[in-house]
């Protein structure tokens, strides 16, 4: 990482800005896999796949703990990009048929 701290506010919006930009990218490679993961599915329930969620759900709890990552905002980040993924992935399968 940048071991330079900001020393006021435009510094430290600089670097959000700069962390919000890598974000994007990996949630863009994200989606790339969950389009490729919907072409594996024929059906709405393998597309909501509740018990998957939950395995997720699970992992980046533990992660965020590991990481030092504030966990109620981790898993609500996550439950949220999920719900949306699905929807893109319902979307997929609509598509398709």
């Amino acid at each position: 990482g940048d071991s330079v701290m900001p020393t006021n506010l435009t510094d430290v919006r600089q670097k959000i800005d700069a962390i919000d930009k890598q974000m994007i990218g990996l949630m863009a490679r994200r989606g790339e896999y969950v389009k490729l993961a919907a072409k594996f599915k024929t059906t709405e329930a393998e597309v909501a796949a509740p018990d998957r969620v939950a395995i997720v759900i699970e992992k980046v709890k533990k992660i965020a703990t590991e990481s030092g990552a504030d966990v109620v905002v981790v898993e609500q980040v996550y439950r949220k990009m999920i719900a949306e993924f699905i929807e893109l992935e319902r979307r997929e399968l609509k598509e398709r048929h």
